[in-house]
Formats: C-alpha cells, structure tokens, sequence
C-alpha cells in the first residue's frame, strides 16, 4: 500500500469517527454531573421520618383504645397520642406487681409496694417531636391572670425528660403517632425504679436482654404498662472481713412492674387549707401570689372528692343524708386468707357512720372483686384502690394513698397488710389485755378474736387512707379512773381516737370485769368530728380562701370539746402526745398497767406454754412484758422537761406552749424513784431466767439506761433552762439536779443501783461534754440542743462537783462498796479536769 492510500485512509479515519468519540466524551460529563447533581438533591433532602397511617399501624396491629391507643405490631409498641391529651397532666406511678426474692429490705420489697412517682405531660415539639415534661407543683402563682404567675412559668419550666419522633399523624390528623417500646423496656424513673428506691433494694445494672414488655392497656382514663425486668444485684453498704475483696455483684433481680398512667381531673376538686388543729396528711407548694409582700407555703389537706348526685344537691345543701356520686371503695385482695375477709372489711366499714356526719351515706365500703361485674378488675390497674396481702413476716401494716399535688385529691390507695402482723397484734394484746380477757391466756388466740384484732388495725389504716394522721393526744382526754368504770368505756371507748396509738386499756383491772368495748378501740368521737371538718361540703364558699373564716369558727366552737383535740406524732415535749399510751396522768396508769404486768409474770410460764416445744415463747413474751414496762417508763419520763403545744387561732384566747407544771414533773420523778431507780423486783423471776438464760442485771440496767438517756438528754436539761425563763414557777434547772443525785444516792448501794449510779456519773458527763448542735425545727418537729452561754452546764459541773466531795466520805459497809466509790470519783476526776 502507497504511502497515499495510507494517509488518506487515515484522515478518513479521523473524519469518521472523531464526532462519535466527543459525542461520547460529552454524554460521560453529562451522566456524571447528573450524578454529582442528584447526589447533591439527595443530601439536601430530609430523609422521611413521618410515614402514611397504615405503614406503621399496618393490619397486624392489635389496638387497644382508650385515654391514649395503644398499638402492638409484632414486638412494637405505639402510643396514638391525641391532640386533645397534649398539655394535659398524668400522674405515673410503678408498683412492683411481683418481687424478687431477696429483694426485701425491712417492711419493702414486696408485691403491691410502690417504686416511683412521677407528674408528667405530654407536648408537641419542632421537628416532629413528642416530649415528655416532668411537671412540678413546688413553687406556684395562684393568679394565672397576674405578672407574678408569668415570672413563677419563666423561672420554673418543667424539664423535658423523653423525647419521641412522630411516626406518624392518625387518621383523621388529629393524633400522633410514637413507638414507645425503648422507653418502656429500659430502665428510667417512668417506668422503674425511682433512684432511691433502687439503692434502697441494692438494684444494679439493667439487663436489656433478659427483659420484656408484658402487656398494655388501656382505659378512659388511665393506661396500665407492665414489664418484667432484671437487673444486676449489687451488694449495696455490705462490709466484708479485712482483706476480702468486695465482689461487685451478687446475681440478678427480675421483677414485674405495673406503671400507670393517670389523667389528673381537668374539673379540678376545690382544695381545703389544712389547719394543725385538725390532724390531716397535705400536698403542698409555695404560692407567690397570697402574700403581696412577700411568699406564701400553702398546705392543703389529702381527702377523696366526695360529692352528692347532681339530682341531690339540694337535699345536701338543706342538710340531708345523701349517697355521693362516686363512693369509696376498697377491694379485697384474692389473696386474703378467707377467713380473715370479713374482719378487713368491716375495718373499712366501721368508717361509714363517720362519713354521715359530713352529710354522706354509703360513703365508704369494702368489695370482693367479681369478675362477672367487673371483668378488667386488676389489683394493678389505678382506678381501683384494695388492701392488698403480702405473704411476709414483717409485722406490720401501712395506708398510703395517692394524691393529686394540685388540690390534694385522693386517687387511690393500696393499704399494705403484712402476715405477720397478726404477731404484732397478739402480742400487744398478750401484754395489755390478758388479765381482763380469759381469751388472751394464752398464745394462739382463737379465730374471733384475732379477727376483731384485724378489724381493729383495718380500720386504723384505713384512716390514713382517708387523709387522716396520727392523733396521738386523742387518749389524754380520757380521765384515768374512767378506764375502769365500764359503763362509761361501752358509750364512749377507752379513746376517742382510733387514729390514736392508744392499742388497749391496759388499766383496766379484772376486778371491774370491763369488756370488749372497753379495752378495744373503736372509730370515736375525734375520728367523727375529723371526716366531718375534712369532707363536709359548703356550697357557698367557691374557693378555699372563702371558707377559712367559716371554718375556723366552727373549729373554735368544736374544741371546747376536748375529745375532740388533735395532737401531733413529732412533738418531743409535750406529755399529752404519747404512743402507745391510755388516760390523762400516765403517773397514774402506769401503775396500773404494772400490776396488771405483775399478774401476768405470775403466770408467764403456764401461759406460753405448748406441748413439745422449748421455752423461746417464754422468753419472747418475757420481752415484751419488759417492752410495755418500759413503755410505761417512757410515758413518764417524757413529763421532765416537758411543754404542751396546742395550735390556736389569734381569734382563741390562751398560750399556745405552756410549761408542765413543776408539781407533774416532780411527779413523775417519783414515779420513776419508785418503780425503776429502785430495782423492781416484780419483774425479775429466777425461774424464767434459768429457762431463757436472760439476765436480771441486763434487764434492769437496760430499762434504767432508757430512762436516764431520757431525763439527762441535752435537749430535755436545755428545755428546763429555757422554760425557767418563761414561768417563774417552772422546775428549776439547779433544783432538778439536786433532787436527781439525792435519789440516786441513798442508802448501801447493791448490785443494781451500783450499775445505776454509774450509769447516772456517764450521763452526767456525757451532759457536761455536750456540744450545741444547728436549731432545726419545721411545722411537725422542733429541735433544742444546749448552748454554751446557758446556765445548763455549769449546774451539770456544780452537781458533779458536789457529788465528788459526797463521795470521798461517803461510808461504805465492805469492799465492794468502797471500790466503787472509788472508781466513781476517779471517772469524776478525769471529767471535770481532763488536763491533771
């Protein structure tokens, strides 16, 4: 081939296929810019997060409707949170509906207790978010209408504690749409335990994949979550033996947990200000707007929102009995033994006479729940309240409730009935009543009788339930030699409180052959007069602040009644609020609670004895004879140093604190001359020692160290200091101490009172060497320590000094004696100059 052709043929080439080749190369730019550009589309795009209605609740859901629907598909779960439920307040409370073993820590850790609380809302947030806020009552502007309610919202918003991403808006875009499955199987306040509770019960690290979601449902006005979680078992505070490593965990708990989720009641209840002259649990908050010069800490009082029928307010108003429009009902819990059913329930029954006194009939009762009537009755669900049992050998029992922080509504209780309280109850009874009751002669008490005892403790708990607390001056009313007159004990009982902690009449003597009426308690005069003051409706009155007035003349008038008097559980001076204790002179009782003490260790023995048993019956009993001895000792010790408090009103006349009188506390100083400083004999049988191997030096020398811890405590020697500065006729400081050495050194001193005396220098000493502590005091509980610049001290010192020169020539009649004399002042000289 020429050279020609060859070129030729190539520019040919050339021509011929250089356009394809651009076109080629241009459609490769073309198709990579399309790529760079819908790269860049796709990275400027949100991914979608809202997806259509039935992507995500797709055929296989189950619903369940209610307050809030609740979707399950396959192993997700779905709240349908409507638009209308959003701001609205719930309250969330976890209960422990199976517990783990080894789990209990004291009267916790069992079925039916409660784990955690919480107030929450739900909110619609930006980028389609659904928050849950925790809601808080703590600070507050009555006025939503004043600049102070505007300033309270700005410096009080509520956190957001969850967050969720809608999924999807409902049908009728009303709703929304969030999974809800990792907040409910996991481990938070919501829905498990609350942080202190968790260290309570050594609760460690949650284990996601040994948990699960049970079930949820949901109701008009509450939603029921249940989950079944483990957790790690850490071993909390435990000590182990030098150089043993502590191990960080001990195995797992697993538990089920019930939470519900309450609407709060948008027609909210009208509150009640609680008064301390009427004793009533409260709800409370710090209100910016009462006081215009300053702030205010409102407290109002825990009641259920008992209202008549709307076609029987009239009849109300015009004084009427009627039945409320939604009545109290407490459910028994299956799990009761049946034969001590009916005892709970009339326990919660007893209250109904009460409640006509506010202007209700059939205001309260118990129910056995009927799956027939009631199909989607649950011992977990939040609507219904119940006594529930736990199999435990705790004794005890407890009433709490569940409140609503904005008005202190009650919503539901679940009363907490231990097993073992049934040892509780026999045992008082055993200490207290069984020389008048043939029936509690002996250990196992026949079924009637331990069932008026249940009925008792049903009804004193049921009382809390109610909003009411203690009443411990309820008893106090009650002139001692009463309690033996048993005509006057059958109408009126041996207290006018069953709130009171008043148990039994123990002075009551077999010779006035009182009965039943008139050793047990029963609901009384003050319980009465309490549900009256507490859940009486005044129509007229549209706000709390209205029917303050009202109700302070009615309570004026209703205490110069003083069977109607309230007195607290937390006042460590006044005499007249006691546990435990019956009559108006404890001087006067406790006498004769001893003999009939006395006549119960004549026959200790035959009474706790059973056949083909050792003597451990024996020596519990034998303990709790010398429990309710000192009980008695206790109830008079409290008169030295002692100043009574009763709440008023400025429109009442009278002190509010007055000082005892200085002839009571001398009083009781005998008394406890007479009945421990010198040995009680009564109490010590050899007979029951060589059986128990107990001590009769310990016994005595541990009754004794309860009353002088008492008697010579700071608190009680500074409150005489200060009470000589309010009444001139008050028990003087110096003559207290002069009067306490003379008695605890008289004659030859025995075994006994050697101990005595030497626990008495150690007390004295302890009181010179005390230091002043920060004054804490609050509504319920009010603190004293000694100052330095008080007289206190240098009458404790001037005493000891005296003492240590009384002893240097002190006779003694052997050596002994004489040793300990001795070793007295050496204690002494060590203390008063610790630098010779």
């Amino acid at each position: 081939m020429n050279f020609k052709r060859i070129l030729l043929l190539s520019l040919f080439s050339l021509v011929t296929f250089a356009p394809a080749q651009e076109k080629d190369t241009l459609k490769a730019k073309t198709d990579t810019a399309a790529v760079k550009k819908s790269a860049a589309a796709a990275k400027d795009k949100k991914p979608e997060k809202i997806k259509p209605y039935k992507e995500v609740i797709t055929e296989k859901a189950t619903t369940d409707e209610g307050i809030i629907t609740v979707h399950k598909v396959e192993d997700k779960y779905y709240f349908e949170i409507p638009d209308t439920v959003l701001r609205k307040e719930f309250l969330l409370v976890s209960r422990l509906t199976k517990a783990a073993a080894g789990m209990r820590s004291g009267t916790t850790g069992y079925a039916g207790d409660q784990i955690g609380q919480n107030l929450i809302s739900f909110e619609k947030g930006p980028n389609d978010k659904i928050f849950i806020r925790s809601v808080s009552y703590a600070d507050y502007a009555s006025d939503s209408t004043s600049q102070m309610y505007n300033s309270v919202m700005r410096n009080n918003t509520h956190a957001i504690i969850h967050a969720f991403d809608i999924k999807a808006f409902g049908k009728d875009k009303k709703s929304s749409v969030v999974d809800i499955t990792d907040l409910i199987n996991a481990d938070n306040e919501l829905v498990s335990f609350s942080p202190t509770v968790k260290k309570r019960y050594k609760v460690g690290a949650f284990q996601k994949d040994k948990s699960y979601v049970n079930f949820i449902r949901s109701f008009s006005t509450n939603i029921e979550l249940n989950t079944t979680k483990t957790f790690a078992r850490t071993l909390g505070n435990m000590t182990f033996p030098p150089g043993t490593e502590k191990p960080e965990v001990s195995g797992n708990y697993t538990v089920e947990i019930n939470s519900s989720l309450v609407l709060l009641p948008e027609n909210k209840m009208q509150p009640r200000y609680y008064d301390p002259r009427v004793g009533y649990f409260t709800v409370s908050y710090t209100d910016f707007d009462l006081d215009p010069q300053g702030v205010k800490r409102v407290s109002l009082i825990k009641r259920w929102r008992l209202e008549p029928k709307p076609q029987d307010l009239e009849k109300y108003k015009r004084g009427e009995l009627v039945e409320p429009a939604k009545p109290i009902v407490f459910y028994i819990d299956p799990a009761t033994p049946k034969k001590w059913v009916p005892y709970l329930m009339q326990g919660v029954n007893d209250w109904q006479k009460a409640f006509e006194k506010a202007g209700f009939k059939n205001a309260i009762y118990a129910k056995i729940p009927n799956a027939k009537d009631e199909p989607e009755w649950s011992l977990e669900d939040a609507r219904y309240s119940a006594i529930v049992y736990k199999p435990s050998d705790v004794p005890n029992a407890s009433g709490p409730s569940i409140s609503d922080p904005r008005t202190g509504e009650i919503l539901e209780s679940h009363i907490n009935w231990y097993h073992n309280v049934m040892m509780l109850l026999r045992n008082w009874y055993f200490v207290q009543a069984s020389p008048n009751d043939p029936r509690a002669q002996r250990l196992d008490f026949d079924e009637k009788l331990m069932g008026e005892l249940i009925r008792f403790v049903s009804a004193h708990e049921v009382g809390h339930t109610l909003g009411l607390r203690h009443n411990f001056i309820a008893s106090n009313a009650v002139p001692v030699e009463k309690l033996r007159d048993r005509k006057w004990l059958e109408k009126n009982g041996h207290t006018p409180s069953i709130m009171d902690y008043a148990r039994f009449n123990y002075v009551a003597q077999p010779e006035d052959k009182v009965g039943d009426k008139g050793i047990m308690p029963r609901v009384g005069d003050y319980d009465d007069w309490a549900i009256e003051w507490g859940y009486r409706r005044f129509y007229q009155y549209s706000s709390p602040e209205k029917e303050k007035a009202h109700l302070n003349k009615w309570v004026i008038n209703k205490l110069k009644d003083p069977r109607l008097h309230f007195g607290t559980e937390s006042n460590q001076f006044d005499p007249r609020l006691q546990s435990e204790q019956v009559g108006d002179n404890p001087m006067i009782a406790g006498r004769y609670g001893i003999k009939n003490l006395d006549r119960i260790m004549d026959n200790l023995k035959k009474w706790t004895a059973k056949p083909n048993e050792d003597y451990e019956n024996l020596s519990l009993m034998y303990d709790q004879v010398t429990g309710q001895f000192g009980r008695y000792l206790g109830h008079v010790s409290k008169y030295i140093g002692g100043q009574t408090e009763t709440p008023k009103n400025i429109e009442q006349e009278g002190a509010v604190y007055e000082v005892v009188p200085k002839s009571e506390q001398k009083e009781a100083l005998q008394f406890l001359n007479e009945n421990i400083f010198q040995t009680p004999e009564w109490l010590l049988r050899n007979e029951i020692f060589e059986k128990t191997g107990k001590s009769s030096v310990e016994v005595v020398e541990r009754l004794q160290n309860s009353v002088l811890n008492r008697i010579l405590s700071p608190s009680v020697v500074q409150m005489m200091y200060l009470s000589s500065t309010a009444d001139p006729n008050a028990y003087p400081v110096i003559e207290y101490m002069s009067d306490l050495k003379q008695m605890m050194f008289t004659a030859e001193p025995d075994l006994f009172r050697r101990n005595l005396q030497r626990n008495y220098v150690g007390s004295m000493i302890d009181l010179l060497n005390a230091k002043p502590t920060a004054a804490a005091s609050s509504r319920f509980f009010r603190s004293v320590s000694i100052s330095d610049n008080s007289d206190v001290k240098a009458v404790v010192r001037g005493t000891l000094n005296t003492l240590q020169n009384e002893l240097k020539s002190m006779p003694a009649d052997n050596a002994i004696t004489t040793y300990h004399y001795e070793d007295l002042v050496y204690r002494l000289e060590k203390a008063l100059d610790p630098d010779n």
